[in-house]
């Protein structure tokens, strides 16, 4: 079977769900430059993230909506919402020291290993109910269901005063990631994006050295992930007639997307190539290739966002996403920086190799060549994994500054320490919901190729395309709302 090449220079990905596999030892940033081989299976990673997750056991709920002061040894009380694949690798992370109060899923099968490990936790199908019945039991959310429902079930914990983690990316849509923006600081919630490389050490070794002036003026990144994540070979399968699995709440499963009748094509795993349930690849990996640049080059919003694609008729196939496609972003000068150009490549389109590479190296598959007027940095995936200078002799002499960033310990560990501390985690939503808009932009721009759109990320609108302005808040289905 084919390892999908989207994590090839940095973490191995399951077929088809292009889930993250994550090395033990990537925890320790200081071995990730001269570790061959430190990939750990899923299983054994969600292992040693519990292990090394154990000390955050005193943890109080002094910052809880409603809950007051606590005595400093009180654990929180943690629901999960969407408790298989990804959110069973979130929930090993958060658990050890903390009470698994609920559980829901709606795949009863998919949930079942995460539910048998903590029986204690109340079982549920639909987090309206657990809420309901369970509010003042909860202190904190882990939502990792399908992109569709994040904002739905993220803003149901949030309004009730839930600290909440969300895997990447944060939304589905535009509107969504600035509604939940919103509502977290106006309900006071401590809240945390799932792109765990913002907490590696190496993602700020490259920002001190942007800063640093190592490569000079940024002025165009070219960044991406060979990943295809796509229904196009599957289209022509949605008349087939299938039965709903017995173990699966298909009415909860598609939460606020639009009716449509079962079918196996759409999950699990695959639902990222579906327009109404993911984002494709660049909502996909958006969260953990373009974080650095991201961060140190305060990006921010861009001005312009065009795509490139090859092969796609939106009008006729706008279900699924194109198995591949350039989007040109333009950012305009901001601070001391200038204006800076960046390329994102999906799929079957592929970062150009950058000439500076050494003969006997492999090209960027996954990550990002960031180009300045004195050099150039290459990077991974997953908080600028293996990032050097190119080439290697640039590297070898270039002084490095000191560390001007604090260093954390890890991803979910920040965000349960931000709880404890009543402070903010590194990438909450204020900060992640950025990151991910720009993914949203791209999705918009994937509907309408070849269109350079001109963004207001003010007025969130676009200035100069009334049918690009009616994908910022797509309509949800009868009975759902935020």
């Amino acid at each position: 079977m084919r390892i999908a090449a989207c994590v090839r220079e940095t973490i191995g990905v399951p077929p088809q769900i292009c889930y993250e596999i994550w090395a033990i030892k990537i925890i320790k940033q200081e071995t990730i430059m001269t570790t061959k081989r430190s990939f750990l299976t899923r299983r054994e990673f969600v292992s040693a993230a519990g292990a090394m997750a154990a000390g955050f056991a005193v943890v109080p709920r002094y910052v809880v909506a409603g809950s007051g002061q606590t005595p400093p040894s009180e654990k929180l009380n943690i629901a999960g919402i969407g408790v298989g694949g990804m959110g069973a690798g979130d929930i090993g992370a958060v658990a050890p020291g903390n009470n698994m109060v609920a559980l829901c899923d709606v795949d009863q099968r998919r949930a079942a290993q995460t539910t048998q490990k903590f029986p204690e936790a109340k079982p549920y199908r639909d987090f309206r109910k657990m809420f309901d019945e369970m509010e003042k039991k909860i202190d904190a959310v882990v939502v990792a269901t399908p992109d569709h429902n994040h904002a739905v079930a993220a803003m149901a914990a949030i309004k009730r005063g839930k600290h909440v983690y969300c895997e990447k990316p944060l939304a589905h849509s535009v509107h969504e990631v600035r509604a939940l923006m919103k509502a977290a600081q106006e309900h006071k919630v401590v809240t945390q994006l799932g792109n765990q490389g913002h907490s590696f050490d190496t993602i700020r070794d490259f920002c001190e050295w942007i800063w640093d002036g190592a490569i000079g003026k940024v002025h165009t990144i070219h960044l991406g992930c060979s990943a295809v994540n796509s229904g196009l070979d599957r289209l022509s399968r949605l008349k087939e007639v299938h039965d709903v699995p017995p173990t699966l709440d298909w009415d909860q499963w598609l939460g606020p997307a639009l009716d449509r009748p079962y079918h196996p094509a759409y999950l699990p795993g695959s639902w990222r190539g579906w327009v109404p349930f993911g984002n494709g690849t660049v909502g996909d990996w958006t969260c953990h290739v373009v974080d650095p640049v991201f961060w140190a080059l305060d990006l921010g919003a861009p001005a312009t966002i065009q795509a490139s694609v090859k092969n796609y008729d939106p009008k006729t196939q706008g279900d699924a996403f194109p198995k591949g496609e350039v989007l040109t972003y333009e950012f305009p000068p901001k601070g001391k920086r200038g204006a800076i150009t960046m390329h994102w490549y999906s799929g079957t389109e592929r970062i150009p190799r950058p000439p500076e590479l050494e003969a006997d190296e492999k090209s960027v598959d996954t990550g990002a060549v960031v180009i300045g007027d004195k050099g150039t940095i290459i990077y991974g995936s997953h908080g600028a994994a293996r990032v050097r200078i190119i080439p290697e002799a640039k590297m070898m002499a270039y002084k490095r500054p000191d560390k001007t960033i604090p260093r954390v310990k890890e991803h979910h560990y920040d965000w349960l320490r931000a709880i404890r501390n009543g402070t903010k985690a590194g990438s909450d939503f204020s900060y992640g919901g950025p990151l991910t808009e720009l993914a949203m932009l791209g999705v918009i721009a994937i509907k309408l190729p070849g269109a350079k759109l001109e963004w207001d990320a003010e007025n969130m609108r676009f200035k100069n395309s009334a049918e690009a302005n009616q994908h910022i808040n797509p309509p949800y289905r009868k009975g759902w709302t935020l």
